[in-house]
């Protein structure tokens, strides 16, 4: 189910559960444009530093394939010390899940490394798309890691894997 804020006659997508900022309201009490504004940005801050990064990381070109292949194994890591960290991994078969995708993204890190080079780099990419994938299962289920993390990581991945699609 996606929540939804009406703001000036327009949608904006999101969680209202996730948006802990009071509503601002205007003098006669009505909602203002501004405040809800605030708001959506406050609440869409991972989005804006993960632009950041990915800005940062390719804005001058693709960094190494062995860089982005260890990301792409380091990346389901954090997602198991989160996991551990928020006592999540407990549940009927979910360490056994993020166990095989790290094993999974780890092989396609793996197989980017040893294949051509001009491949390696779409291997790279659909593995990167994968997470991407992966990344707002979990931001939509609300488990093992913090929203805002998948978040961020949803977007770096996606925006990292069109880096890699567009730019090798």
């Amino acid at each position: 189910m996606t929540d939804t804020i009406a703001l000036g006659g327009h949608l904006m997508f999101g969680s209202a559960q996730d948006d802990k900022a009071p509503a601002t309201a205007g003098r006669d009490g009505s909602a203002t444009a501004t405040s809800g504004v605030v708001v959506v940005l406050k609440h869409r801050w991972p989005t804006y530093l993960a632009l950041a990064l990915v800005v940062a990381t390719f804005a001058d070109g693709l960094p190494a394939p062995e860089f982005l292949a260890w990301l792409l194994v380091v990346m389901p890591v954090c997602y198991l010390i989160f996991g551990a960290l928020r006592g999540e991994l407990h549940g009927p078969g979910v360490l056994m899940l993020h166990t095989a995708g790290l094993l999974g993204f780890g092989v396609l890190a793996l197989v980017a490394l040893a294949v051509d080079h001009g491949i390696g780099w779409y291997v790279l990419a659909a593995g990167w798309l994968g997470h991407a994938a992966w990344d707002f299962a979990h931001h939509r289920t609300k488990n093992v890691v913090p929203r805002a993390w998948a978040e961020w990581c949803f977007v770096v991945d996606l925006l990292g894997a069109a880096a890699m699609i567009f730019m090798s």
